[in-house]
């Protein structure tokens, strides 16, 4: 397992996720493939690029594969995170046909939805990626997905934001309302974090200059979400952020978010932002189309 996976997901398995999946897909068999299909048959088979785009999930389809028949042989052609073009061949296997026939599906899904969100991330990544600006994700993904949505987006040239609730304190306007306020609920936060002997970053979404003011004023956080503002107003929170870091040697990182689009991502980055955060990454792509065919060779 890469040492990404072990560092940004200590909660959860890879091989865990694997399983649940065939689980889900076979239960108590491919009746199908046993059907019409000699265990005995030993066959090959491509997976096929359909479409020009950024090919991701070639290290899960290996451990897809791998998870359902150790047996099978896997040649890579073409690894994570490469331009691909139709026709191409991405990776080869061999071994019992029915093992090809029963894990292709969970890689092609995998393959496929991981495949368009780095092909997305790629995209947008490249509008600003002179800028300075970095590109991150949220947590709008696909339930029991998120850490192959996640690993698709690094695929693609873009950044992880937090994983789960359980690694960063983000308070949202829903917080700050329920809480009582900006002021509430930073205290309540240092308290929290205070009693529970926990080392967390904290963020804090804000609506309006007057709310970054108070929240710069009250100090003690890491970054500010600047939550649908426009670029103009982007650029004049950015000088007041640097202005306050200036004086108190803070370091507080801007985060620019909401009605952000392939259209202004870039006058957002030139804004000055140092993140931009775009929930579309994971929850509004269209998978990439590839297929896996069998032949002779």
């Amino acid at each position: 397992m890469p040492a990404f996976f072990l560092i940004l997901y200590p909660m959860i398995s890879i091989e865990e996720l694997i399983k649940l999946a065939f689980e889900e897909d076979v239960a108590d068999g491919d009746h199908t493939t046993l059907a019409t299909v000699d265990e005995n048959i030993i066959q090959k088979a491509r997976l096929l690029v359909k479409e020009d785009g950024v090919i991701a999930g070639v290290d899960i389809a290996v451990k897809v594969f791998n998870f359902f028949d150790p047996q099978l042989n896997i040649q890579v052609n073409i690894k994570d995170g490469s331009a691909v073009k139709k026709g191409d061949v991405v990776l080869e296997v061999k071994g019992k046909a029915r093992s090809i026939l029963t894990s292709e599906r969970l890689v092609l899904n995998i393959m496929q939805r991981m495949s368009g969100i780095a092909t997305y991330t790629a995209a947008i990544n490249e509008l600003i990626k002179d800028t300075g600006c970095k590109l991150l994700d949220t947590r709008k993904t696909t339930p029991n997905f998120r850490i192959f949505e996640k690993e698709a987006v690094r695929i693609g040239g873009g950044i992880n934001h937090r994983f789960g609730l359980y690694d960063m304190i983000l308070i949202k306007d829903n917080h700050v309302d329920y809480s009582g306020g900006i002021e509430k609920a930073l205290t309540n936060t240092f308290s929290y974090l205070k009693n529970n002997q926990k080392q967390l970053k904290i963020e804090i979404e804000v609506r309006s200059l007057a709310e970054l003011e108070q929240v710069l004023k009250i100090g003690g956080v890491h970054r500010v979400l600047l939550d649908n503002f426009t670029p103009e107003l982007i650029k004049e929170a950015v000088k007041f952020v640097k202005h306050h870091n200036q004086i108190t040697l803070q370091n507080i990182d801007t985060e620019a978010s909401g009605g952000i689009t392939l259209n202004n991502i870039r006058q957002y980055a030139l804004a000055g932002v140092d993140y931009i955060s775009v929930g579309a990454l994971t929850h509004s792509i269209k998978s990439l189309d590839l297929s896996l065919k069998a032949y002779n060779g």
